[in-house]
């Protein structure tokens, strides 16, 4: 290829969150990086993806944020991790391409869901992007770990219909090992909604010899029924379908042999939950 030519970024929308997608926002300044995470005028996205049925109510159109800052052993995206892996997109862009799915959504009772990564690092950003979609009528959903929940004011927070809320564990050690970051700001997060009585769905992976104790899943369930605001739990099986990003960008991964958890091993961490008295699937 000429030296002249530049190979094209590939689109927003994939046809997979399993896209390795790195280096896309590399060339952005330092300061137009420090700019956008400021003005939330232009963020860094991995992808949309279509046609999602676990990410909310109804058919999710999903946006992938870049960066986290979290490093979960068993993160099936970590070329999520760094923000300037994702594509620079301004807020106007990132506006359009939710809205050529506007009214399939509305037919089919769907909605947005924002996800990452992890979505608040880019938190001026997922505040104008969510409520570009609240005023075109489409049903909001925020997936967060919560860390950085304390960015958003009460008002902000009302831009999400619901908050897709990632529980990893309860015990602080287990979980700093898990995901090398302490758990009390998520939980902290966690206190707060169901003092605004904001909605939560609980997001659980289910990792065979890492977050399968059963003491631990019903101290999670004791603590989400607890809130009075967690509307359902969705117990997620483990899997290796992000296995490849690991080994491609030269990084450690130490669940190469464990295997996706059996169907009654998530069944009984779903009864676990129904023991809380919540809707567990």
């Amino acid at each position: 290829m000429p030296e002249s030519q530049t190979v094209p970024p590939p689109p927003l929308e994939a046809k997979s969150p399993f896209e390795l997608r790195v280096n896309l926002g590399k060339d952005v300044p330092e300061a137009d990086v420090r700019s956008a995470l400021a003005t939330g005028d232009m963020g860094f996205l991995h992808s949309f993806t279509t046609g999602s049925a676990v990410d909310g109510p109804g058919m999710r159109v999903v946006a992938w944020t870049a960066g986290c800052m979290w490093r979960c052993l068993y993160c099936h995206n970590p070329d999520t991790w760094r923000m300037t892996n994702g594509i620079p997109v301004t807020i106007a862009r990132a506006t359009e391409e939710l809205r050529k799915y506007r009214q399939g959504l509305k037919v089919m009772s769907g909605g947005f869901t924002l996800s990452g990564g992890e979505a608040l690092m880019q938190h001026r950003f997922a505040v104008k992007l969510l409520h570009a979609a609240k005023g075109m009528g489409i049903h909001t959903a925020l997936d967060t770990n919560g860390y950085y929940g304390d960015r958003l004011s009460d008002a902000e927070l009302e831009v999400a219909d619901l908050v897709l809320l990632d529980l990893k564990g309860f015990d602080p050690e287990r979980h700093l090992i898990l995901t090398g970051m302490e758990i009390g700001p998520t939980l902290a997060f966690a206190r707060r909604l169901a003092a605004l009585r904001r909605p939560i769905w609980v997001r659980f992976v289910l990792v065979p010899g890492f977050t399968d104790d059963p003491g631990e899943i019903a101290q999670i369930a004791n603590f989400a029924a607890e809130l009075g605001n967690v509307e359902r739990v969705d117990v997620l099986p483990f899997h290796q379908m992000g296995r490849f990003k690991w080994k491609s960008l030269g990084l450690e991964y130490k669940l190469d042999d464990v295997q996706p958890p059996s169907a009654e091993a998530v069944e009984r961490a779903c009864a676990s939950f129904r023991t809380a008295g919540l809707k567990a699937y």
